[in-house]
């Protein structure tokens, strides 16, 4: 007899945060020789990337690093999921996206 494999809880904050973090601009690099975070920084400064962005680092052919670039610095996209609001430039884009949803249930319930 097999056991029923308890599902992980998807927490709502960090579901929300991946919302906002899809509408912020995307690069994708490869780290070459260089660590993940270091090809991160080195492609935001050549690029001249200005915050709020999300740098997506290829390492090998099965693993990726996502990376947001903040007015405070570099981040890890996983901490920035969780804790969105900390972040001004996203706590900007979280409330227009508030504002959208809340005209759009306006418009449907009229």
């Amino acid at each position: 007899m097999r056991l029923a494999r308890k599902r992980k809880r998807k927490s709502r904050r960090r579901q929300e945060g991946r919302k906002i973090l899809e509408i912020v601009p995307q690069y994708n690099i490869e780290s070459g020789e260089d660590k993940p975070v270091t090809a991160a920084r080195k492609h935001i400064a050549a690029e001249g990337i200005t915050p709020p962005a999300v740098v997506v680092v290829k390492r090998n052919e099965h693993t990726t690093d996502r990376y947001f670039w903040a007015e405070k610095g570099l981040f890890g996209a996983q901490y920035v999921e969780e804790n969105h609001f900390l972040f001004p430039s996203l706590r900007t884009i979280g409330n227009a996206m508030e504002e959208e949803a809340a005209e759009k249930k306006v418009a449907v319930s009229t």
